[in-house]
């Protein structure tokens, strides 16, 4: 009984911990605040050291949580990669993931050996534990903060993140087996080993992932399983990589853009449920690595910890990404976006734990030093770069469209996929006299009735519409039922429909606006196709000085309508004139919004 009683024991206090990372979560996102490193922190606070008390240090334990929870996280990161994204983006990223983690492995290696007074060998083992950026780190908070890089810098972040692993656990195996001298490795054993990780990991990854979109539209699993058979499919297949002696990261995480970018049975509800897996993943990968640092033992290499993790952040990745990127013709800003989004995360740490189940010397220090990068990389990076997107103009600027979607499964259906919506007082829907000619009406529930389309005839506010849709289209649908007026500061004085194809030069010529010189000479179409990556929706917005422009209408991904709005935003620094003299400015004013107009309705 006495067994039992512990066992129940551990499962309370292991929910324990996980309920509190999640309720934490909601504390650190109101004060913008890396959720990583909250659960890092919590770790730490249950531990040895903390309040909790818990002495813990299994690595063995450790190594297969992380293992896991990476297969994971990068299987969910390819399914979520676009093939027709990569375009112009996976020679720079393989770069980054092969040349650029060797060259920034041998800076730091080097800075690593004279300030901790290591060997060489064993400052390189450093390097290679931290040389590589976290997948998990750059997927989660990028997507956690609603950042939307723009399509090239995104691509080069997501590949170089998700394929640098195999290079770096290639690299500190290596070194780890250097430092124990138990195996002298000359130049061409190394290359041999490594092309064999990547050739077997990359070749059961696509073909993992074409027998796993098979399976799904083949076999009919009962409703609501497909969700964990991928899950358990994609631990499988990192696993049988592994044992093949092929690298197990590459391949999960190219069987996701395999199945990803394929029709497949029940996408919808896989691509949910992997949102909450990965959630897990992360919360419970950052809690153990949180539980295993004692933080008394990081005091005695403190400094040099500190000294190695800024020479990272600020010199050694920096340099790496500017010798990758700059023969593909990237800009400064680029570049350095780029560079300061290395983040470290669990990947650091579980590399730096593999000396210590290999029994290799010093092998605390090389822990500590990557823990220490890690909380350094997540406080300043992480609570940067969405900002620092901002400034640099890399960042999507999209509106706040909020959309409640519901998918129904179709079984033996691929083509199609069914959707609902609630229907908001605010959706573009209601501005159109019906949906359009793609998507097919199903039903409609009002006050609870569920009516054919026909009984239903146009939607109303209150109305849960549902309707037939292609794969590829559903998020142009997800635009006519968002919320895209919800939380304006501004009034609108008020708003003209134009066509896309109107002249950008013509409206900026009228009102004097700012329009940037790669815009000049465009339409506006094409403008909100430049901004937002070749996938508007209705509801993007695009402000130039006083006036916005609102797409409002879509057509096979290409902007056919929009509004143009003029603010009220009167300029407090300007005195206010006498009443005569404002009289006649406001006749003036009159006369020449009246021109305005007409050649606005013209121009329409």
């Amino acid at each position: 009984m006495d067994n039992i009683t512990v066992v129940n024991a551990v499962l309370l206090f292991g929910a324990a911990l996980v309920l509190v990372g999640i309720l934490s979560s909601l504390v650190a996102s109101r004060f913008g605040a890396p959720l990583l490193l909250v659960f890092l922190i919590i770790g730490m606070l249950t531990g040895a050291d903390g309040p909790g008390g818990v002495a813990f240090d299994n690595y063995r334990l450790t190594y297969l949580i992380g293992s896991l929870a990476l297969a994971i996280i990068l299987f969910d990161g390819g399914l979520r990669t676009r093939i027709s994204h990569l375009a112009g983006s996976l020679a720079p990223a393989i770069g980054l993931a092969t040349v650029g983690v060797v060259i920034t492995a041998g800076l730091i290696g080097a800075f690593a050996s004279y300030v901790l007074n290591l060997r060489l060998s064993e400052g390189f083992l450093i390097g290679a534990t931290i040389a590589s950026t976290d997948a998990a780190a750059v997927f989660f908070l990028i997507r956690a903060s609603g950042l939307q890089l723009q399509r090239r810098v995104g691509g080069v972040l997501e590949i170089e993140s998700s394929t640098n692993d195999p290079v770096a656990v290639f690299l500190t195996v290596m070194m780890v087996g250097i430092v124990s001298a138990s195996g002298g490795h000359d130049g061409l054993t190394i290359l041999g080993e490594f092309l064999q990780e990547a050739i077997i990991g990359g070749a059961a990854g696509v073909a993992g992932g074409f027998a796993l979109a098979f399976v799904l539209n083949k076999v009919d699993l009962p409703s609501g399983l497909h969700p964990l058979f991928v899950v358990a499919s994609a631990v499988a297949l990192f696993a049988l990589a592994a044992v093949m002696h092929g690298s197990g990261f590459l391949a999960v995480y190219l069987a996701g853009i395999v199945v990803g970018n394929r029709q497949v049975r029940a996408l919808p509800s896989i691509i949910a449920f992997h949102d909450t897996v990965t959630w897990l993943c992360q919360i419970v990968m950052f809690i153990v690595l949180g539980l295993l640092v004692t933080p008394s033992s990081l005091l005695p290499s403190l400094g040099a910890s500190l000294a190695i993790a800024f020479m990272l952040i600020f010199v050694a990745r920096p340099a790496a990404v500017a010798l990758c990127l700059l023969p593909f013709g990237f800009s400064r800003k680029e570049i350095g976006f780029v560079g300061w989004v290395g983040l470290r995360g669990a990947v650091s740490i579980f590399l730096a734990a593999i000396p210590t189940l290999a029994g290799a010397p010093n092998a605390q220090i090389y822990f500590n030093v990557a823990f220490v990068t890690v909380i350094v990389s997540l406080l300043v990076q992480g609570w940067t770069i969405t900002e620092l997107a901002k400034r640099l103009g890399l960042a999507v600027r999209q509106t706040g469209r909020q959309v409640q979607r519901i998918e129904i499964d179709l079984p033996g259906q691929l083509a199609q996929e069914m959707v609902g919506y609630p229907v908001t007082p605010k959706c573009p829907i209601l501005a159109r006299d019906a949906v359009p000619k793609w998507a097919t009406p199903v039903f409609v529930i009002r006050e609870d009735r569920i009516l054919d389309p026909l009984q239903a005839g146009a939607l109303k506010p209150g109305d849960y519409g549902y309707f037939l849709a292609p794969h590829n289209r559903v998020a142009e649908l997800d635009g006519l039922f968002a919320s895209t007026e919800a939380g304006r500061a501004k009034p609108a004085l008020s708003e003209f429909a134009l066509r896309g194809d109107a002249a950008l030069a013509t409206l900026s010529a009228m009102y004097g606006l700012a329009v940037p010189a790669e815009d000049a000479g465009s339409t506006v179409a094409e403008v909100f196709a430049r901004r937002f990556e070749n996938e508007p929706a209705v509801g993007d917005a695009v402000e130039f000085g006083g006036a916005t422009l609102v797409v409002r209408g879509v057509d096979e991904g290409k902007v056919v309508r929009v509004g143009l709005r003029i603010e009220d935003e009167p300029d407090a620094t300007v005195p206010i004139a006498p009443a005569g003299a404002r009289a006649a400015s406001r006749n003036a004013a009159d006369k020449l919004w009246r021109k305005v107009r007409g050649t606005l309705k013209r121009a329409a």
